[in-house]
């Protein structure tokens, strides 16, 4: 409760205490019925005595209000006491303008609480001059017990102040415990549901039966019925609005409620996050110890969620660096680029906790999306047109797509989301050095089932995958540059020699054969080199349209061409070899034909190996060129 002002608080004392001494006065027969008025030290009427003008028994009267005491001869009185700070006598003639007015004795006397303190009151006593034979004395002894009295009312109030004090002090020390136990408890918990779950217990103890409510600008934690989503009315003097958007509490009463409700922002050093609403039983003496206590424990409520947030956003970053850390070691480690999409496409489902994935890689010269991964696998190698879908808006903006329930974007048809009746779904570009080479989706059969941390996520993870995809790529090209011939696109003899060891080492039977262009240094002489080139690769590509998907072709050296043909045999072989040659004949300009040497081996040779297999091929091709050329010899 607030205090009064002192000078109000000093006017109460001496008006109480001077009830004190009126009451005695009244209990005692022997004291004459005298007027007897009090002054405070500024000469400010405060009350007087008797307040009952006709005395039994008497002939004097008294007033029945202040006014009397309002006159020149008191205030002249007063004025000349206080400046000689003694007892001053004075006629008078008592009750003013009263029929029955008769001369009196006034009588003011300086009233102290110590010897030497200046006078904090005046005493006027007014008597008969009839009946009193010493009035001085009679003021004076009057004085000294109202002093007395004064002294007395002094220490019960100091006495009574100072039990007031220790009961605040101890209200006090009981609810900063309490709060301190609350607070440990509050900032003890590194969830920001639990928070909110704590923060309910602690409101149930403070306000016992009080009705209260929590607000939340971010998402609802958990299934606490108290916690609810902040929302604004379209007033601004909703007391919630105010209290979010000041930062202070906020009292009054709102929709005519009986009761005053205070909100209590919950504010941390970063921002306000809520409001707690608490209703206030009006007229109560412990409503102002509650405002203050919830007050405080909204503040370290909004510190420790602020906390909590902060720690679960700290566990999550480190949560995904490790992660990225990880998918990253594991991508580099397979420099295959389908092996890259597998992983990426299972782990990305893992990640999310998806139940479907895939991923399309961007074929610029067809200007289509391929699928290189897919759950389900029955999408696998499907081609779509570059901008069909959400995979064709995210190559068009280079930008992730968020879907929250596909059913309610008809904008945009997707085959794959209605094959897997998916409802949420996260598309990204896969970029490499800012352009698309491929994209992303991840989809699940709930509607909003991905966060924007799974947006944020995915975002990250997606220039990880690029930057894998482009190091398989690379690794792929630059091995196809080591494997393969440049002029002719032919694989390199060294490759043909590894696939034919790998071959005889599971196969049953093979077949080679050696292609040989005949008088190939005359078209050079005559024609020049580019021609020989031009005829070089013209061979070349009869011989790749003349084999099966499975048949290796190389360029063995020089004019010397090799074509191996798995689980083959030299009866089989003769008729590729006879095929090419025909072709060969009647195809290249300038006009050119070829020498074939065959060779086969199975599994039942004494001696299989890749050297054998040359050298008897290499006989045959030589036997070929000496009976004549454009012909076909087995070895």
């Amino acid at each position: 409760m607030e205090e009064l002002p002192h000078q109000e608080r000093l006017a109460a004392w001496i008006t109480n205490a001077f009830r004190s001494f009126a009451a005695d006065l009244g209990n005692r027969a022997s004291v004459r019925p005298d007027v007897y008025a009090v002054f405070d030290a500024d000469g400010r009427y405060l009350t007087h005595h008797p307040s009952d003008p006709i005395q039994s028994g008497s002939k004097r009267s008294a007033a029945t209000d202040a006014e009397p005491f309002h006159t020149a001869p008191i205030a002249a009185a007063i004025a000349d006491c206080s400046a000689a700070r003694k007892l001053r006598i004075a006629p008078v003639v008592w009750p003013p303008r009263h029929p029955e007015a008769r001369p009196s004795v006034l009588a003011a006397y300086p009233v102290r609480t110590d010897r030497h303190d200046d006078p904090i009151a005046f005493l006027i006593r007014i008597s008969d001059e009839t009946d009193d034979a010493d009035p001085a004395a009679a003021a004076q002894m009057a004085g000294l017990a109202f002093g007395a009295y004064l002294r007395a009312h002094r220490s019960e109030s100091a006495s009574a102040e100072l039990r007031g004090k220790l009961d605040a002090a101890e209200r006090t020390a009981l609810r900063n415990e309490a709060l301190f136990d609350m607070a440990v408890r509050l900032h003890s918990r590194t969830e920001a549901d639990r928070v909110m779950a704590e923060l309910t217990r602690c409101l149930e103890e403070l306000a016992s039966e009080r009705p209260f409510d929590i607000y939340l600008s971010q998402e609802q934690y958990g299934p606490i019925p108290s916690v609810k989503p902040l929302r604004f009315g379209p007033s601004e003097e909703d007391m919630r609005f105010r209290a979010f958007t000041e930062g202070k509490p906020v009292v009054g009463r709102r929709d005519g409620r009986v009761h005053a409700e205070a909100v209590f922002p919950l504010r941390g050093k970063q921002g306000v996050y809520g409001v707690v609403r608490l209703e206030l039983a009006d007229g109560e003496s412990g409503d102002e110890d509650l405002f203050r206590s919830a007050a405080i424990l909204a503040d370290i409520a909004g510190s420790a969620f602020e906390n909590a947030r902060l720690y679960e956003q700290s566990n999550r970053l480190v949560g995904e660096l490790r992660l990225i850390n990880e998918i990253t070691q594991r991508l580099n480690q397979s420099l295959k680029l389908q092996d890259v999409f597998l992983f990426a496409s299972t782990e990305l489902r893992h990640i999310f906790d998806a139940e479907f994935s895939c991923i399309l890689e961007l074929d610029r010269d067809r200007d289509e999306l391929v699928v290189r991964a897919s759950e389900p696998a029955s999408f696998f190698s499907e081609h779509f047109a570059s901008d069909y879908g959400y995979a064709g808006r995210v190559v068009a903006t280079k930008e992730p797509v968020i879907i929250s329930d596909y059913k309610t974007d008809e904008a945009v048809p997707s085959v794959w989301m209605e094959a897997t009746r998916s409802r949420s779904l996260l598309a990204c570009p896969v970029l490499v050095e800012g352009d698309v080479v491929g994209v992303i989706l991840v989809a699940h059969r709930r509607p909003h089932y991905f966060t924007y941390e799974n947006y944020k996520l995915l975002q990250t993870l997606s220039g990880h995958i690029g930057l894998a995809i482009s190091n398989a790529s690379l690794h792929a090209e630059v091995r196809r540059m080591v494997q393969t011939d440049r002029l002719t696109g032919l694989y390199a003899r060294h490759y043909l020699d590894e696939q034919i060891g790998l071959l005889q080492k599971k196969d049953y039977c093979g077949s080679l054969i050696v292609v040989d262009i005949d008088d190939f240094k005359k078209v050079n002489d005559t024609h020049g080199h580019q021609i020989g080139d031009r005829v070089l690769i013209q061979v070349s590509a009869i011989i790749r349209s003349c084999i099966r998907e499975g048949d290796t072709a190389s360029r063995w050296g020089g004019e010397e061409l090799a074509v191996y043909l798995p689980q083959a045999t030299g009866e089989q072989a003769l008729v590729v070899a006879e095929r090419i040659r025909r072709k060969v004949q009647t195809e290249t300009s300038p006009k050119v034909s070829v020498s074939c040497g065959v060779s086969d081996w199975n599994w039942e040779d004494d001696k299989i190996s890749v050297e054998s297999l040359f050298y008897r091929a290499d006989m045959a091709l030589y036997k070929a060129k000496h009976s004549g050329k454009n012909r076909i010899c087995t070895g």
